[in-house]
């Protein structure tokens, strides 16, 4: 009976254009056995800097290339190559207002050898009080881009050891950012530390289509393609496949490309790109954004989780940031007369508009939103050894990829620009 509706639901969908020819190319088929692929066990969960991930990558560009994409300017391959750093502590000493403190009330986060630092060298001075959303705000500190101090409430002591996990892989950057266990602004402060950096190749994989009158101006599709590697075992399975986290973002990226190879009417350029090391902290897409001027990008459809039905059921699906643009209505508008909603995130709670692969664009000004179905306050799988192949809605998920590609075409045809997401109003 499901089944039935479902087809019924891609059946409606497909008659709102016109049965368009090119939305036969998204076959339930295919698009399981992409996913099954990506989520297999031989790709041993996608950690980054693993053999999984480099044989996920190379997978997915073989699949840029059946689906006859180009290169983007200046590259050999799809394969978008980038380094992190990998920074160990050696030695150091503290000193706030001349007394020695101990090293379990500083962090350093560095990807130098040798750092010295006192309150003469001009860090920009920030703080995480009491209540605050400690890690959330810790990640936006490193990922500034500035040298900055971050004064840390002494109720936080437990948590700032495990900022040393931000040393493990981070962007390239001269950057440097000093945490310091303290209630009070020190007068003076001197940290001297060493550090043995080592380099670790990440990539992204990328791959386009021209465009025709407006080449210049792009619309972007995208999902990560790694995840959490091995894991705690469940039930003698370590494995942490990542089926709908993301390699379900991923499929329907592979999808889309040979959806808009054989729709042809591309006005704009169209990049697909899935994205490395989403999970350990946005380095692929922060690096992936470094690469564009944001006032050329029309759209991004950054696309997470689509596995598993939404909280409203089938042929349904929500964008984050829904209202910092109107390029949710501008779906809507395309999908009109199908089965299939997009709806407003249903859980604003959860900053989901900052917490996956848009987020550095849309910082940007660029209309960059994530489509998920995620039930993220009761998703049964979400970072389990059990988010598997065998877990996901095949027929749903291809149905949501037929509802994206249908509902983005105005946009990537050049008839329809979303507005911009107003950088003012944004959380920092």
């Amino acid at each position: 009976m499901y089944k039935n509706l479902l087809l019924a639901g891609a059946i409606a969908i497909t008659n709102t254009v016109n049965a368009q020819p090119a939305l036969k190319v998204i076959k339930q088929k295919e698009v399981a056995r992409i996913e099954k692929t990506l989520s297999a066990d031989n790709m041993e969960g996608r950690a980054i800097f693993s053999k999984g991930i480099d044989k996920a990558a190379d997978f997915i560009a073989a699949e840029f290339k059946k689906a006859g994409l180009q290169t983007v300017p200046g590259a050999d391959n799809y394969l978008q190559v980038f380094y992190v750093t990998n920074a160990q502590f050696k030695s150091g000493t503290a000193t706030v207002n001349g007394q020695s403190i101990d090293d379990k009330k500083w962090m350093l986060i560095t990807a130098e050898p040798q750092v010295s630092i006192n309150e003469k060298s001009g860090y920009e001075i920030t703080r995480i009080p009491a209540g605050a959303e400690f890690f959330r705000e810790a990640f936006k500190a490193v990922g500034s881009g500035k040298n900055t101090l971050v004064l840390v409430d002494p109720s936080f002591a437990g948590n700032l050891p495990r900022l040393g996990n931000f040393k493990r892989a981070m962007m390239e950057s001269k950057a440097n950012t000093l945490f310091l266990l303290t209630d009070a602004t020190p007068e003076t402060f001197n940290v001297e530390a060493t550090h043995t950096i080592q380099k670790q190749k990440l990539q992204n994989v990328v791959g386009m289509i021209p465009g025709k009158s407006k080449k210049d101006e792009y619309v972007i599709f995208s999902g990560h393609y790694d995840h959490l590697g091995f894991g705690k075992p469940l039930n003698g399975d370590s494995i942490y496949n990542g089926a709908n986290d993301d390699a379900a973002g991923t499929t329907a990226v592979i999808m889309l490309s040979k959806y808009f190879s054989a729709l042809k009417n591309n006005e704009r350029t169209v990049v697909f790109a899935a994205f490395t090391g989403e999970e350990s902290g946005g380095f692929g897409a922060r690096y992936f954004s470094q690469q564009f001027d944001p006032t050329k990008v029309m759209a991004m459809f950054n696309i997470e989780m689509i596995g598993t039905d939404s909280k409203w059921g089938k042929n349904s699906a929500y964008i984050t940031g829904y209202e910092k643009t109107d390029m949710g209505k501008i779906l809507e508008k395309n999908l009109r007369g199908s089965a299939f909603s997009f709806h407003p995130d249903p859980y604003p709670a959860q900053q989901l508009f900052y917490r996956s692969d848009n987020a550095t664009l849309a910082r940007l000004g660029v209309p960059a939103h994530t489509i998920s179905t995620s039930k993220m306050d009761s998703e049964k799988y979400y970072h389990t050894a059990d988010d598997e192949f065998e877990t996901l809605d095949m027929v749903n998920m291809t149905a949501i990829i037929k509802a994206i590609a249908i509902s983005s075409t105005s946009i990537v045809a050049g008839k329809d620009t979303p507005s911009r997401v107003d950088t003012s109003e944004l959380s920092r």
